[in-house]
């Protein structure tokens, strides 16, 4: 019975963090509704095999090993599909399922780590940090063999770049494919003021209705 409890308690607390991490962060930043539903099954899956395995075995060896090498093998979920974010986002769902699976982890020590798990994720993935940061996949019609041309002609184009990785150099098409991290420019002031004035100048402007004519 007691185990019983501890496991709808364990339940409760990873239905609870997954929930909060996929509904409360996740969603309302990247809007990509068709992981939401691989986020929760994940967890809930991850979870079912932890806590199932720690009961069988007693003191959870052999749950905490194939909990660490689900979390490890989301390397190959890699792909250009997913962001960085998006992957961090599964690392954060798989260990949670993780920590709350363990049999033998107290629901408190569960609660402190997966609390902490959410606040570094909601921290870290925060709109407002490094928030004029880009990164672009840029397609030059020139191989640049120096770094100063090169920097010029991303400057001249993006502003100043961070920071460039060059994918592909094409001698024969006379071409190359970076990907470069810039931050974009603060927006002027006089931008500021116009933006102002046009959305002043929309919520003032009222369609004319035209008299409904009777016959």
């Amino acid at each position: 019975m007691d185990s019983t409890l501890t496991l709808s308690a364990h339940l409760g607390l990873d239905l609870a963090a997954v929930t909060l991490l996929t509904f409360g962060v996740f969603y309302p930043r990247h809007r990509r509704r068709e992981l939401v539903p691989a986020y929760l099954a994940l967890n809930v899956a991850l979870f079912a095999v932890v806590a199932g395995l720690g009961t069988v075995g007693g003191d959870g060896g052999l749950a905490l090993g194939f909990g660490l090498f689900g979390v490890l093998s989301i390397v190959r979920l890699r792909s250009d599909a997913l962001q960085h974010q998006e992957v961090a986002y599964y690392f954060i769902t798989l260990v949670l399922g993780l920590l709350c699976g363990l049999p033998a982890l107290s629901l408190p020590v569960a609660a402190l780590l997966a609390a902490v798990l959410l606040a570094v994720m909601y921290g870290a993935d925060h709109p407002k940090l490094f928030a004029r940061d880009r990164r672009a996949i840029v397609t030059l019609d020139a191989v640049h063999r120096e770094e100063g041309p090169l920097r010029a002609e991303l400057e001249r184009r993006l502003g100043p770049p961070l920071g460039w990785t060059v994918q592909e150099v094409d001698y024969v098409r006379d071409l190359m494919v970076l990907e470069v991290r810039f931050r974009q420019p603060e927006p002027s002031v006089r931008s500021r003021e116009l933006t102002v004035r046009r959305r002043t100048t929309r919520s003032n402007t009222i369609a004319p209705r035209h008299p409904k004519e009777t016959v």
